[in-house]
């Protein structure tokens, strides 16, 4: 079964966001999904507040760039989330937008060594292990977390690029593709991080995810091109998706059989009913996807 989320933009304020979460918690909704984008809000207390505010939905961070953080910094935040919420935290780690990495000092020279360190670090302090190492950008000498998850849990990397790409099929659990990825693009992404997990000789599922630019109601054409030419994607065909809950879930499923495990139902800047949307995701698109 292809899994089905929403995003909660950080256009909204963040005190919209109880409300939008608890909505979809709500509707039946399984994933809200949240973005740390600068200068808005932050995607640890966020995601800390919306799991306290709902019962079942699963929620998602998707990114954390890791050039803002150190990696044992990120692992206790992980285990927190993941010990007080046990199976409902969703992390995804990326390079973050370069530019603004730039203007708060903490550009890589390298993004994709930085990435690699702090996944494969992460993933080992998550697992319970003591870490030392002295990488390029990683630096633990006899790190170990005293509260580590009590179950396994996975890591997502965000990627676009083909070397991010086969990064994440080596050193992460799933990859989270953006909306400016059209099926086509998935079947290229799914070949590049199988090309990595070969690589690296890792034989488990790897979960992909995926948003999906999506217009409903009155306007619905209008804003979704109008936020497809504010991302310079607005002559790429086959991106996003304006209509009912058919032609909504009809897009998810090409988005599916491209290799898509998960779809991420991404509102426009400007959508009107943020509660409305996720019900609407969970409540007249789920039912038509399989």
């Amino acid at each position: 079964m292809t899994g089905l989320g929403a995003v909660f933009r950080p256009q909204l304020a963040p005190e919209r966001l109880r409300s939008v979460a608890q909505a979809a918690d709500d509707a039946g909704l399984e994933e809200l999904w949240l973005w740390e984008d600068c200068f808005r809000e932050g995607g640890v207390s966020s995601a800390a507040a919306a799991l306290a505010w709902t019962e079942r939905v699963r929620i998602g961070v998707g990114l954390l760039p890791v050039p803002l953080r150190n990696v044992a910094l990120t692992a206790m935040e992980a285990a927190t989330l993941h010990r007080m919420f046990p199976g409902r935290p969703i992390l995804a780690l990326g390079h973050g937008v370069q530019d603004w990495m730039g203007q708060v000092g903490a550009r890589a020279e390298s993004p994709v060594t930085l990435l690699r360190e702090h996944l494969h670090a992460l993933r080992a302090l998550l697992n319970g292990r003591r870490v030392t190492t002295e990488g390029r950008y990683v630096r633990l000498d006899d790190v170990g977390l005293d509260w580590p998850p009590d179950r396994d849990v996975r890591v997502l990397a965000g990627a676009t690029g083909p070397r991010s790409l086969r990064l994440a099929g080596e050193a992460a659990d799933g990859t989270v593709l953006t909306a400016s990825t059209p099926p086509e693009g998935v079947r290229q992404a799914r070949r590049l991080i199988d090309e990595g997990r070969a690589t690296a000789g890792r034989t488990e599922p790897h979960e992909v995810v995926v948003y999906l630019l999506a217009a409903t109601g009155p306007g619905a054409g209008e804003r979704l091109r109008a936020d497809l030419a504010a991302e310079g994607v607005g002559s790429v065909p086959d991106l996003g998706v304006a209509g009912d809950a058919r032609a909504v879930a009809e897009a998810v499923r090409r988005l599916a059989e491209a290799g898509a495990d998960t779809v991420v139902l991404q509102p426009t800047g400007d959508e009107p009913d943020p509660e409305g949307f996720v019900r609407f995701a969970a409540e007249q698109v789920r039912p038509l996807v399989g």
